[in-house]
């Protein structure tokens, strides 16, 4: 039993352009992992206050979410490798720039705002194209352990790997050297995107309709669907109570009160990747749930309720287990949402339904970090975090008791081949959902 579910998990691995994008993706998120420790640990050098660290994620996430729309359409609109090698390819000149101004000293809080835009901008355009590539490279039926294969390896490398080389690497040469890697990674991965011929499993007929007209038709698709729309909201008020005060306060908590280092933050966040890492393959092993619906609410919910948990620790291994706790249950949730939506949502329109998936979850974040310093400053850093982890648990279990978010769970999710995956997925839809 064991073996065989292991066996399913490796099977996309078995194709070859699927193996290229992971192979770059392993190195880039890698570096990402690197990043999320040199990030925090810059600016806590160069200023004291959340605040500081709050308006570089604000800068890098309204960025972000101007252009996620943009990105969807383009994503359909274009080859997707080549959108994905274009944001690579932008976020290495970046973070590549900021390493060399932290190697010469000469890097100021302001360069941070302006490098964090233009890295956001990157990240806005790759992540559709990403989320939309994955069903032109695997067969429609090994759908759940390619999704499997993400949310396992990725925190393998973002939270295991990437945050414990990234305090190693601070600790040994500073900042600079952990953001010249990370830009270094960016190239790999732009590598293996070259060389990549992914095939399209959906033609446009004729000529392309004006980009406003594909992101109403994307939005239309969206709004006929509450499982689809519904979920996209809970996130977005999640999101807005506990990204903020988790990516700002995290850090402080480990740097200023307990008197951490960059190697113990680096530790809470690799802890947290091997939770995502068992999550993932448990999921990945027992398939898709019954009540899948329902499956991805209730770990979500637990999971954001644990991040009350980063707010009652005293010590680091507190800190740990929270993480820990906190990304198994996310990672779970996480490949049961992504393997429904690939299913489920036609392929001429996945990118589109993604860019909206990332633009409306996300579409919040830069007022979740805006108001972070300004709450911790009032009301505590820990008594910030406790009270994000229980309003964001019980704002995203409302989401599953919205008229008809559940009603999917009663039709088996399609196992069509790859050729009719759009036909079989828009059929479901226009049948039963809304």
């Amino acid at each position: 039993m064991v073996g065989g579910a292991r066996l399913a998990v490796l099977e996309p691995l078995r194709v070859r352009d699927f193996r290229l994008l992971w192979t770059g993706m392993m190195a880039s998120l890698l570096g990402d992992g690197v990043f999320l420790v040199a990030i925090a640990w810059q600016v806590y050098q160069l200023s004291n206050a959340p605040t500081a660290l709050a308006e570089v994620g604000l800068a890098m996430s309204l960025s972000q979410v101007v252009v996620l729309l943009i990105g969807g359409v383009a994503s359909d609109r274009f080859d997707r490798r080549r959108v994905m090698l274009a944001a690579d390819l932008l976020r290495a000149a970046v973070i590549g720039l900021l390493g060399l101004l932290a190697l010469t000293g000469r890097l100021q809080l302001w360069h941070l705002f302006v490098l964090a835009t233009l890295y956001g901008l990157g990240a806005g355009f790759f992540g559709p194209a990403f989320d939309a590539i994955v069903p032109d490279l695997v067969p429609e039926d090994v759908l759940a352990p390619a999704n499997s294969v993400d949310q396992i390896l990725r925190p393998v490398a973002l939270r295991l790997a990437g945050p414990a080389l990234g305090g190693w690497l601070i600790g040994m040469w500073g900042t600079g050297s952990a953001f010249l890697f990370d830009a270094a990674s960016f190239l790999v991965s732009a590598a293996m995107l070259a060389r990549m011929t992914p095939q399209r499993r959906h033609a446009t007929d004729g000529a392309p309709a004006s980009a406003l007209g594909e992101i109403r038709e994307g939005f239309s698709f969206v709004r006929r669907h509450v499982w689809l729309w519904g979920t996209f909201l809970a996130a977005t008020f999640a999101y807005l109570l506990f990204v903020g005060p988790t990516e700002v306060l995290v850090p402080f908590v480990v740097k200023h009160q307990l008197a951490g280092s960059a190697t113990e933050l680096g530790l809470v966040f690799a802890v947290g990747g091997l939770g995502a890492v068992t999550g993932a393959f448990l999921t990945g092993q027992w398939g898709n749930p019954r009540r899948f619906m329902s499956f991805i609410y209730i770990t979500w919910t637990l999971a954001t309720l644990a991040v009350a948990g980063y707010g009652l620790a005293t010590m680091a291994w507190q800190l740990m287990l929270a993480s820990l706790v906190f990304n198994a249950l996310e990672a779970a949730g996480t490949v049961v949402w992504a393997t429904t939506k690939h299913r489920l949502v036609p392929a001429a329109l996945l990118g589109r339904v993604s860019s909206f998936d990332w633009f409306i979850s996300i579409g919040l974040l830069p007022v979740s970090f805006a108001i972070t310093g300004p709450v911790a400053a009032a009301v505590g850093p820990r008594a910030t975090l406790i009270g994000a982890g229980v309003l964001g648990a019980a704002v995203t279990l409302a989401g599953l008791f919205l008229p008809g978010m559940r009603s999917i769970e009663g039709h088996r999710l399609p196992h069509s081949g790859p050729s009719d995956q759009a036909t079989a997925g828009a059929a479901t839809l226009r049948a039963d959902l809304p």
